[in-house]
């Protein structure tokens, strides 16, 4: 029993509390809200000791002492929450955007498809109060009135100006004996008529196929999904709503995934590829070598998905995971490998000085086809790795130790980074994520974007949320944020942030500007590969009340806290030079932050490139354009900002910590009720099964549920 949780305190700390977040009216009373970033609790806290006999005088004893050390310990306690209870946020039973209207656009179906240049938004009819919207098909349809194609986001390895820059990719194979080809992904040519537009971030910015939608049965039929175990499947789709779904398997063969190991699927692929990833040797004849032009070598890719010993891998993930590792790995020849970073929770476990007990605790953890892509570590581990001491914390909310998973969890990623030097950039990548979308065609396309963009104005830009509908072209956006950027007396950030400190560790010369903020003409940075890649904006914690905001250990508290960044979630692509500055500044510096506040603080120190990509994100319901701007770009006072108090106005949103929206929308789309709403008989009886374009979803907390 721990006497502390006697006392109001925020959700075990992890982040403030939801004001109202108990109330009745929220539409997300039922869906858990706490956040999911693999932490656990203490190493063995699952078991409890026996019973043991006492005589009446020791318990007597025993009772009267922890009576004493009970009143203290909540003594203690109180004094010590005591800053945090003041600033609680006021109980509200209410918010205004419970009251806007819902979309409904979003459950209509593939009998519902047309092609983009006949799609309207449902925005479009309901911002202009039109009550009565042009009728869909609501009728049972044979079949989706068009038809599927293989996805193919590969084209480029076919290009002329590819084959000439770079080796050519060698297919891969699914079984050593290269007879089971790697499977196609389907997508529909067409738009749900009248699925809402996003209220954040743009495809069209990114490069990413708008016009496509994407639902169950072409996006995971070829991983399993759809046919039985008896054929290599997953089944889960006995009860669902099928029509049309045949087409799929008349142009992929079913797979049996069986026997499957996709750690040497992956060692394959890269030692069929290797070439493409090296330095070409110059030939050794003088004429040869005058009229030599080498290939460019193509940087690899470690793809990071955070998991721990007792992790629950649904049928739904299995399919996830199939599709990150032939879409990411297997397809494009190597260019990434994607792993599974297990923490193994009970410390006890001597998996660091006996082989057989580090196999069997792999085995017990996770699937078969995965063990080949696993690697486990521990606590204990990073104790050893980062050594205290951490001196002069200047706040610790969480009360928690700085090696435990809660507010070390960048410590595995920094470890993973070193005793993998292979790798140019790392993806740490969380287990409640979904994707509706292609994954290769993805990540390439932010990684391009976020390669294009300039760096003045990059900071700034990446602090905000972009809503196209309001703030037109990207363009245009950009202007009005350098606006915005000189009437702010604190100016933008050109280069490293210098602040007074007790040691840091030196500059790169390479990230210092080339000329004055004033100077450039949008140039530096355009061309450069992002160091870091975020998914939700880079703000400033000072100017919130972000729980953690000041959870910053081994800088001297003789100078003033070091400014700070932070992007909510850790879920961002990181390169190699990020980590290793990291992995110093935390061992030889004796510098650390809160995980989700460090990377992003590592590149403002060291003026290294770092973007939010503005990707799609989508809202339940229907948001006044300029209130949504004020509330997310703009808030009055720090206690208003969406990053603390504000959450909740991210409760209805695709992507954050604590949505609601995203895991129903999930489970709607994979054909489960959600609230009583949807399932099979509705997709029967009315439009069929959803149909998304490409979105990133999170968190997905469960992904069964009742289909009829």
């Amino acid at each position: 029993m721990n006497p502390l949780k006697l006392l109001p305190t925020r959700t075990n700390s992890k982040y403030e509390r939801l004001p109202g977040a108990d109330s009745n009216g929220s539409p997300f009373n039922s869906v858990s809200l706490k956040k999911y970033r693999w932490r656990s609790p203490s190493p063995g806290a699952e078991r409890f000791p026996g019973f043991v006999k006492l005589s009446l005088s020791r318990l007597l004893i025993l009772a009267t002492t922890s009576i004493l050390c009970l009143s203290l310990i909540i003594i203690g306690g109180y004094r010590g929450h005591r800053r945090i209870h003041t600033e609680k946020p006021p109980a509200q039973s209410s918010y205004p955007w419970e009251r806007f209207e819902k979309f409904t656009g979003y459950f209509n179906g593939v009998g519902t498809l047309v092609p983009k240049s006949q799609w309207t938004p449902e925005q479009h009819y309901m911002s202009q109060n039109i009550t009565v919207k042009p009728p869909v098909n609501t009728k049972p349809s044979s079949h989706p009135p068009l038809d599927p194609f293989a996805f193919n986001p590969y084209s480029e390895y076919l290009s002329d100006e590819y084959k000439s820059e770079h080796f050519e990719v060698k297919e891969c194979y699914l079984d050593e004996a290269e007879t089971v080809r790697l499977p196609n992904v389907f997508a529909y040519n067409g738009l749900p008529q009248n699925i809402s537009e996003p209220s954040f971030g743009s495809y069209g910015v990114l490069g990413l196929r708008d016009d496509v939608c994407w639902e169950r049965f072409g996006r995971f039929g070829p991983y399993g999904y759809g046919y039985e175990r008896e054929e290599g499947g997953l089944g889960l789709a006995e009860k669902s709503e099928k029509v049309g779904s045949g087409k799929v398997w008349k142009q992929q063969a079913k797979i049996d995934y069986r026997n499957v190991n996709w750690g040497e699927a992956q060692q394959r692929c890269y030692e069929k590829n290797k070439k493409r990833f090296q330095n070409e040797t110059a030939p050794t004849d003088k004429h040869a070598r005058a009229e030599w032009r080498p290939k460019k070598p193509v940087a690899r890719q470690a793809y990071i998905l955070r998991s721990y010993t007792g992790y629950k891998y649904d049928d739904h993930q299995l399919l996830t995971m199939r599709a990150m590792i032939t879409e990411l790995s297997l397809k494009t020849g190597g260019e990434y490998d994607v792993h599974l970073l297990v923490q193994v929770r009970d410390d006890s476990i001597p998996i660091w000085t006996d082989r057989e007990i580090y196999q069997k605790t792999l085995e017990e953890s996770v699937p078969e086809e995965f063990w080949g892509i696993t690697t486990l570590w521990s606590e204990q581990l990073m104790k050893l790795y980062y050594p205290t001491p951490f001196p002069d914390n200047f706040d610790n909310p969480s009360g928690q130790p700085i090696h435990g998973v809660y507010r070390g969890a960048h410590f595995p990623l920094f470890w993973f980074a070193q005793q993998h030097p292979e790798y140019d950039y790392y993806w740490n990548w969380e287990m409640d994520l979904r994707f509706t979308g292609h994954y290769y065609e993805f990540n390439k396309k932010i990684s391009n974007w976020a390669k294009q963009q300039p760096r003045k104005g990059l900071w700034e830009r990446s602090s905000r949320y972009y809503m196209p509908e309001l703030h037109g072209s990207w363009s245009d956006f950009a202007k009005m944020v350098e606006e915005e950027t000189f009437m702010d007396p604190d100016g933008p950030v050109w280069g490293p942030v210098t602040f007074p400190n007790a040691g840091m560790l030196p500059m790169l010369n390479e990230t210092k500007p080339p000329r004055t903020y004033l100077e450039d003409e949008y140039e530096w940075g355009v061309g450069e590969e992002a160091d870091l890649i975020t998914f939700n904006p880079i703000f400033d914690p000072s100017k919130t009340n972000w729980v953690f905001r000041d959870d910053v250990d081994g800088y001297s508290r003789a100078f003033p806290i070091p400014p700070r960044r932070i992007a909510i979630i850790t879920v961002s692509r990181l390169s190699k030079r990020l980590l290793d500055i990291a992995h110093k500044e935390t061992y030889k510096m004796r510098h650390t932050m809160f995980p989700e506040m460090w990377p992003p603080s590592i590149a403002l120190h060291h003026g290294l490139k770092a973007a939010y990509v503005p990707h799609p994100v989508y809202f339940d319901r229907l948001w006044p354009l300029d209130y949504m701007d004020q509330i997310f770009n703009h808030p009055k006072k720090p206690t208003d900002s969406v990053f603390g108090w504000g959450e909740h106005n991210q409760l209805g949103s695709s992507f954050y910590y604590n949505s609601g929206f995203a895991g129903s929308l999930w489970r709607r789309w994979f054909g489960y009720k959600e609230n009583k709403e949807g399932g099979s008989w509705l997709e029967l009886t009315t439009t069929g099964r959803m149909c998304l374009r490409s979105t990133l979803l999170h968190p997905i907390k469960w992904e069964r549920g009742p289909t009829e």
